[in-house]
């Protein structure tokens, strides 16, 4: 018992000793309806957030607040097996500091596809039960094209049981059958705009090579002879 004591006081272990207790609590305001759900998303992803990030790591369809509850539970879980079998016999001194970075990162790095593959499986809860801005990013097949003035449907392609609206642009309009990301929601209308999936996905390449490209520029320009 004294073991776990001071591991739970220990660095890396005391992030999640502080983290643990916030999301324990978070999810008694959720379930006393004193919290929303859906505490990060907003109603598009055009901007950088969370939610947003969190969706291009493969999180689309479930409450960010969710995914991020599983990673914090799940690399809580494996950086503590890790103190338990190794790091408590050996005598590291301040070398802990940069090993317990290098844990956290592999935990949370290990706890990621865990926590997708969790958050997958209840994401039809949650499409079931109205929380719409979270399907943000997810992708659905057109079941009824959108007509002016009139809003199609769509399905999600890994839970077809719900549906959604679709309003479009004049110029916009998805076909029968078409595959497309939700990028908007439209919360008065209780429907979301949407592009086509290949565009969607070479949207993010370009994004993420800007950025790329953006942090070289910045670092050559702070390298570089004044």
């Amino acid at each position: 018992m004294e073991t776990i004591r001071q591991l739970l006081v220990s660095f890396p272990f005391i992030l999640f000793t502080a983290l643990l207790p916030l999301v324990g609590l978070y999810w008694l305001c959720v379930m006393l309806r004193l919290a929303p759900v859906e505490l990060f998303e907003k109603d598009s992803l055009r901007d950088d957030h969370l939610a947003s990030a969190l969706v291009a790591l493969g999180f689309a369809g479930v409450p960010t607040s969710l995914a991020l509850s599983w990673l914090i539970v799940l690399a809580a879980g494996i950086t503590l097996t890790v103190e338990l079998v190794v790091l408590r016999w050996l005598e590291v001194g301040l070398f802990i500091v940069p090993i317990g970075v290098v844990l956290l990162w592999a935990s949370f790095a290990l706890a990621s596809p865990i926590a997708e593959s969790l958050c997958r499986q209840m994401g039809p809860w949650f499409h079931r039960h109205q929380a719409r801005r979270s399907l943000l990013g997810k992708c659905v097949k057109v079941t009824q094209a959108a007509s002016e003035g009139q809003p199609g449907r769509a399905v999600l392609t890994d839970d077809p049981s719900c549906e959604v609206r679709l309003l479009s642009k004049q110029d916009r309009l998805g076909s029968e059958g078409e595959y497309r990301v939700l990028v908007k929601y439209l919360p008065d209308e209780d429907a979301f705009r949407s592009v086509e999936k290949e565009a969607f996905l070479e949207t993010r390449a370009r994004l993420r090579q800007l950025k790329g490209k953006s942090k070289k520029s910045r670092t050559e320009g702070t390298l570089a002879p004044h």
